[in-house]
């Protein structure tokens, strides 16, 4: 009886081979960092069963994608001695992939791993600007006593040197505010990408040549992506997001990448599906060049 291959998309060997592929997928199960509601450990193995049900061909391009290669690797061991201990843990995982110069993308798990993520890549991209999907900044300093907290994530990502470009915010905290003013940080609201048509050429021109981009989950309204743990009303849409994507990967050089806080709901498949798809359409826009 065949059997579906456990990797993204459920690609047979000759396209998830480690050595031939472009992407590699690297599942981080951990959310000891999250300081609301546990269970975006459940999200990189939810993304990976429903994008074995995603279809291979791109209406947009009329191609098929996966042929580049996207390898899976096992996933990362959650490391409870605390999310500094994580963070150091990942960051060697992730750094091995970038050195070997595949194209990585993490699936979280909290956004706590997105740090680690973004310094394994400016190991070997220097000059980096992140695009931050999220509901969120994410800019405390600490969070519950932690600077590894999820709610930490790009301040420690702001102090490796790299450049921020947060868009669908609309959960702002005060420290937060202070902090972008007085950082000069281009900050693209969700209500702006409703009301402003000039809001992708923003992006675009706040962010530097090359780009990483993380997509917290929770930066797509709740009606797209209910499943995540500190839900905002008020966001993104499938048709915003991939927009940006296609802008940037058209006119920036985008070399990792993660998406992340994707907490499943039991009998519902809606979150997770559209993470996996949104990852093929990432990956489809880098190969052509958008």
């Amino acid at each position: 009886m065949d059997t579906i291959p456990y990797n993204f998309m459920g690609l047979d060997e000759e396209y998830c081979r480690y050595d031939t592929a472009r992407y590699v997928v690297l599942p981080i199960p951990y959310d000891a960092a999250a300081s609301w509601m546990p269970g975006a450990r459940n999200g990189p193995a939810a993304i990976i069963t429903a994008s074995q049900h995603l279809e291979w061909f791109d209406e947009e391009f009329s191609d098929e994608c996966y042929k580049c290669g996207i390898a899976t690797m096992d996933a990362v061991e959650p490391n409870l001695a605390g999310p500094e201990s994580m963070h150091e843990d990942l960051f060697k995982h992730a750094r091995r992939v970038v050195r070997s110069g595949k194209f990585l993308i993490g699936l979280g798990g909290d956004h706590s791993v997105s740090a680690a993520l973004v310094r394994a890549t400016m190991t070997r991209h220097k000059e980096l600007s992140v695009l931050q999907i999220d509901a969120h900044l994410d800019l405390q300093d600490s969070y519950q006593n932690s600077p590894y907290s999820h709610a930490a994530s790009m301040r420690r990502v702001f102090d490796m040197g790299a450049r921020l470009v947060p868009v669908g915010v609309r959960g702002i905290s005060p420290e937060g505010h202070r902090f972008v003013k007085r950082n000069r940080i281009e900050v693209i609201t969700a209500r702006e990408c409703h009301r402003n048509d000039s809001w992708i050429d923003r992006a675009i021109g706040a962010l530097g040549d090359t780009v990483y981009v993380t997509v917290d989950i929770d930066g797509f309204d709740p009606a797209y992506a209910p499943g995540t743990g500190a839900p905002e009303p008020g966001g993104l849409d499938w048709y915003q997001v991939t927009d940006l994507l296609r802008r940037v990967t058209a006119e920036k050089r985008v070399v990792g990448a993660d998406v992340v806080e994707v907490m499943p709901i039991p009998g519902q498949v809606v979150t997770e599906f559209l993470a996996a798809r949104l990852i093929y359409k990432l990956i489809t826009y880098v190969q052509n060049g958008a």
